[in-house]
């Protein structure tokens, strides 16, 4: 019989048993159960453990932020940083609301809804990292960044990130979202050394926080997941591919709009220089080594102070700009045979990170191309208004302008003819400018053969008597000894340490020439003695006041700057006019006519060292002092005919144009105590209607000129008798048919405009086995052996006596040439003969020199 339906049997009703009426499914499920309750039962007293530990951490530590220290310049402009960390905290109203909801937008989008950690989203994390097979997105909320950063809770362990889950719980639980975003802004890295979001802006573009735009915000946002990878300093590609996602996370979620993404999307950033970052300048780091004096490294290091320095941040970065071009310049003088900073710098890429064969870094050698200097100083307090100390921190840290001691050269003659107008001598004092022995001088060595030190200006030429006047503007340097010698060397030497030289100077008359090493900062306040009408402020300071972040004062330099007086206001004004003159008509005039020096009061002297080592200028108007020097480290030449005119003029010019703008010079205010006389200048007396003289013009014709001009002197000073070179009726006949040129001073053997000063090519021969035996040798020559032998060490050598020549037995006189007296052309009487100078001595008594 057919069967039409179907027969169950016992194997087919067991597969036809649901899976739960399967007794094998529950062994596994029963494993599940027990391995979760056996689980979960290690994880209460775990749980426990964390949960005690997150609940003794101080949660103050959270505000306990190192944070930068700020210096900002004398207009509360920010100037720089003093940190371990990079870092500037500021309260939630000062932080964009933009930034918040960027981070929202990236790293936390459940910010709001949360109470510390999202398990959803920790969930979600690991099911697309499991799928991904690597670490895709990450499950740490704000909070728990925050947590991980304040209380250093790092690594991947299940233990670790269970800490951080309960530190984040607690924190929502003691402090607001606000307060958490804010401290969170304040903490978080942003690459390139920035800590928080403020450091971040000023870092990377200049500016606070509250003012960055959306575009802006966006790239900080986009740093976090990776900062030292997405640093736009780095690589500025990835940086705005990340800085694009963010926007498109913020439109997603409604924080933005279409058009506000799109427009910043094709925003162009404009990136800071990493290096003006990072603040590190000359005026920094000595600011910062007085502040850690002042209040203590740690302090100094996280406090987070607000540093009041004298520093104008405008003419700091003039001066730093000015001074780097114009030696760059300087390299390329032909002569220049010395390294220079470009290939110092490609020798230092090409060495960065070289290591010894024991693995220790090799410290690059220091530079020795072409370095400068540069102070100015604010001249009522001697606050520093710009410091540099050399051409680039990061190759040398070295100071040049506050730590070096070089020959200031000829810039320190002005102290010369100072010392010399307060004992008599005055602007129209008549001084010779000629050749003078070495041996006087002292330049080169303490002896010598005959030699003239260098001049000031290539076509140099030696004028005879001219006034003192003419002799400071033109730098004659033999016109600064001899006047200096009128002074005397004690009086010089004390007048310079009054005006705040505290370097001993040398006691040799070639201190009259700078050839004693000083400071740039010693030079710099000396000379506000002169705009400051006889006297200067206290030595140079850059820190004003440190402020804590509450505004409460912790140091402040004293107030009611201290005056001390150097010399008197008429002597002053009349060194100050002087180098106006310089300026205008002198060795420093190409300021006008070639450097652009603004048309205002100013005045200044150049400077330049034996053999072109040091080159510098110093000058001034009513508000500002300042100083240049170019010169190397290990002292040697620069190349012949670098002048202080040539390398540190150009840049005094930059900076006090710089300044003009908001320290407007005032002109040079007169003494009353100083008179306005007219006076001859060949004779520096009281000019007479007949001071006139002959001289040549261009084309040959014969023209009568006016020699008296008006000079400055106080009641003291001022001459009394009448001119003495043209006030007698047989010279009045003689200027009429003579040239005047022509005529021979009876004070000189030779006329010595006609000669050109010797330059040094080499330094001044030193009485060692000296062949000529010059006078004052400090050793004799050394006779060669043959002659010494045999010789009774014992006895006195004699000197060989000449021998008379003798005519039919009897001697002959011989007489010594008597020179012939000149004759006046006039009386036709012979002239008496001038008179020989006494010999200077320069010893100190002892027969030392």
């Amino acid at each position: 019989m057919p069967v039409d339906y179907f027969m169950p049997t016992e194997h087919s009703y067991a597969e036809r048993r649901t899976w739960y009426a399967r007794p094998w499914v529950y062994i596994p499920a029963a494993l599940v159960i027990v391995a979760l309750i056996t689980g979960f039962l290690a994880f209460l007293p775990l749980a426990a453990e964390l949960k005690q530990k997150a609940a003794s951490l101080d949660l103050s530590h959270l505000e306990q932020m190192e944070s930068a220290s700020v210096i900002l310049d004398r207009n509360n402009k920010i100037f720089g940083q003093i940190y371990v960390e990079n870092r500037e905290t500021v309260p939630y109203d000062q932080l964009p609301t933009n930034l918040v909801h960027a981070i929202i937008a990236t790293e936390d989008n459940k910010f709001y809804q949360h109470h510390g950690y999202d398990l959803l989203g920790i969930v979600r994390a690991a099911f697309k990292n499991l799928v991904a097979g690597h670490v895709r997105q990450g499950a740490s909320t704000v909070t728990q960044q925050l947590a991980r950063n304040s209380f250093d809770l790092r690594g991947k362990t299940f233990r670790r990130k269970l800490l951080e889950m309960f530190v984040a719980r607690r924190i929502e639980e003691n402090f607001s979202k606000q307060k958490i975003m804010e401290l969170y802004l304040n903490r978080i890295y942003f690459g390139g050394g920035l800590y928080g979001a403020e450091a971040a802006a000023r870092g990377y573009f200049d500016k606070p926080a509250k003012e960055m735009s959306l575009a802006e915000c966006a790239t900080l946002a986009g740093l976090v997941k990776s900062p030292n990878n997405l640093s736009p300093w780095k690589d500025p590609a990835a940086s705005r591919e990340a800085r694009d996602f963010v926007l498109g996370r913020m439109e997603d979620l409604g924080f933005i709009t279409d058009d506000q993404m799109k427009k910043a999307v094709a925003e162009d950033i404009a990136v800071g220089n990493k290096q003006n970052a990072r603040g590190q300048n000359y005026a920094i780091d000595d600011i910062r080594q007085q502040v850690i004096a002042a209040v203590g490294w740690d302090r100094a290091m996280s406090d987070g102070f607000r540093i009041h320095t004298t520093i104008d941040s405008d003419l700091q970065s003039a001066a730093e700009k000015s001074l780097r071009a114009h030696l760059d310049e300087a390299e390329q003088h032909p002569g220049y045979d010395h390294q220079t900073y470009a290939q110092y710098a490609e020798m230092l890429r090409e060495t960065r990170g070289n290591r010894s064969p024991d693995g220790k870094a090799v410290a690059p050698k220091p530079p020795e191309y072409l370095q400068g200097a540069l102070i100015a100083l604010d001249n009522k307090t001697g606050g520093i208004l710009a410091l540099v100390g050399g051409r680039d921190f990061e190759h040398n840290e070295y100071d040049r302008a506050l730590q070096a001691r070089r020959p200031p050269g000829t810039a320190i003659t002005p102290f010369v003819y100072a010392a010399a107008f307060e004992k008599g001598s005055y602007p129209g004092t008549i001084v010779e400018d000629s050749a003078l022995d070495n041996r006087t001088v002292m330049i080169g060595g303490t002896t010598g053969i005959l030699g003239e030190w260098g001049p000031e200006n290539p076509d140099n030429r030696y004028e005879g008597p001219i006034t003192a006047r003419e002799a400071l503007a033109k730098s004659k340097n033999g016109s600064a000894v001899r006047i200096g010698t009128s002074a005397g060397l004690d009086t010089v030497t004390k007048l310079i340490k009054t005006a705040g030289v505290e370097t001993k100077l040398r006691p040799y008359p070639s201190t009259f020439l700078g050839s004693s090493e000083i400071t740039l900062a010693e030079l710099a306040l000396a000379y506000t003695v002169f705009p400051n009408e006889g006297w200067r402020p206290a030595p140079p300071h850059i820190l004003d006041r440190i402020e804590d972040k509450a505004g409460h004062v912790v140091w402040e330099a004293e107030k009611g700057h201290s005056r001390v007086p150097v010399m008197k206001p008429a002597i002053a004004y009349e060194v100050t006019s002087c180098l106006e003159d310089a300026l205008k008509e002198g060795t420093g005039q190409a300021a006008y006519k070639q450097y652009g020096l603004k048309d205002f009061p100013a005045a200044g002297k150049t400077g330049t060292a034996y053999d072109f080592t040091d080159a510098l200028f110093a000058g001034y108007d009513s508000a500002i002092t300042c100083v240049v020097w170019a010169g190397f480290d290990k002292p040697q030449k620069i190349y012949r005919g670098a002048f202080g005119s040539v390398l540190a003029e150009p840049v005094w010019v930059d900076l006090m144009n710089a300044s003009t703008s908001r320290y407007q010079p005032q002109p040079f205010a007169m003494p009353a105590d100083l008179h306005k006389v007219e006076i001859c200048a060949s004779s520096g007396l009281l000019a007479t209607d007949k001071c006139y003289e002959n001289i040549k013009s261009a084309s040959g014709e014969v023209v009568r000129r006016r020699t008296s001009y008006v000079e400055l002197a106080t009641k003291e000073q001022m001459p009394t008798d009448a001119c003495d070179v043209h006030g007698d009726k047989a010279r009045a006949q003689l200027v009429k048919q003579y040239d005047e040129s022509k005529w021979p001073r009876a004070a000189l053997a030779i006329d010595t405009k006609a000669v050109a000063p010797v330059t040094m090519k080499a330094p001044t021969l030193i009485a060692h086995n000296d062949p000529y035996n010059a006078i004052g040798s400090t050793s004799r020559p050394t006779p060669a052996p043959d002659a010494i032998a045999g010789l009774d060490p014992g006895k006195p050598i004699k000197r060989a006596i000449p021998v008379e020549p003798a005519q039919n037995g009897q001697p002959v006189e011989i007489r010594r040439a008597e020179p012939v007296r000149p004759m006046d052309q006039v009386t036709g009487e012979q002239l008496l003969p001038v008179p020989t100078p006494p010999s200077m001595d320069f010893s100190d008594g002892a027969g030392h020199p």
